[in-house]
């Protein structure tokens, strides 16, 4: 059985003082959570404050993100962090190819399925996020555009690559919109990914976690996470706040 996971991307929000309160926040109604995975993924400069308060606090059991990843080594790369920096700095799951970076970075699909083969070989589980746009979904592209973006990290790296990741189905029109897909529609995108996969390796697709991402809140996580293909979800605004974002992964349970 796929153990749920609930992930939260934090995006260019946070300071030292907030990720103290945020992270105590979460810890202290992490017990409550009995059955999710969580994961944070906080801004690069704040990953250490992060860890620190986990340390701290000894709260093995909530893992820590990174947001993006260059797909150089260590060198003369100005502004970027590589795999090993973000392994070192406690980092054990990155999140590649969010929408975001896609359509304000200009990040390709061919991009995306490099990160995560770099990723993979720096010892980071990637959250590779697959997502149509409105005029896609209303075009009926849905598929076309999620299968185009899952076959670039296939093809890259092997459909047994798979096994190792994290895929995340955020519908770009639901992202910080309050537009959140129904459970109904986000299942049938979350099925034609697991239905594609097991065309390749019927045992790669039973394993995968695949996570809704797209204005998830606790009051319809419990409705999303319970459709037979959402394994949990990546959540944005909801999870700058402890209670939010708690409320989801007691939603996961």
């Amino acid at each position: 059985m796929r153990q749920p996971l609930v992930a939260g991307n934090w995006k260019m929000n946070g300071d030292n003082a907030s990720t103290e309160s945020l992270v105590n926040g979460i810890i202290s109604g992490r017990d409550d959570v009995t059955n999710a995975e969580v994961l944070i993924c906080p801004p690069y400069i704040l990953i250490p404050r992060a860890a620190s308060v986990l340390e701290r606090r000894g709260a093995a059991n909530i893992a820590i993100g990174a947001q993006d990843l260059d797909i150089n080594a260590n060198g003369a790369y100005t502004g970027q962090i590589s795999a090993s920096m973000l392994k070192d700095a406690g980092c054990s799951y990155v999140i590649i190819g969010h929408s975001e970076r896609r359509s304000i970075y200009g990040e390709s699909d061919a991009d995306v399925a490099e990160k995560f083969k770099v990723a993979q070989a720096g010892g980071l589980i990637p959250v590779v996020c697959v997502g149509e746009t409105l005029a896609e979904r209303e075009a009926n592209e849905t598929e076309s555009v999620v299968a185009r973006q899952l076959d670039a990290v296939i093809d890259a790296a092997g459909v047994e690559a798979l096994a190792d990741s994290v895929i995340a189905y955020e519908p770009v029109w639901a992202i910080g919109t309050g537009m959140t897909a129904t459970p109904e529609q986000a299942q049938d995108v979350h099925a034609f990914i697991r239905n594609r996969i097991a065309g390749l390796n019927a045992d790669v697709a039973a394993g995968v976690r695949i996570l809704y991402g797209g204005s998830m809140k606790p009051d319809n996580a419990e409705s999303l996470i319970g459709m037979a293909d959402i394994d949990g979800g990546l959540i944005g605004g909801a999870s700058l706040d402890a209670e939010s974002f708690l409320g989801i992964c007691k939603a996961a349970n």
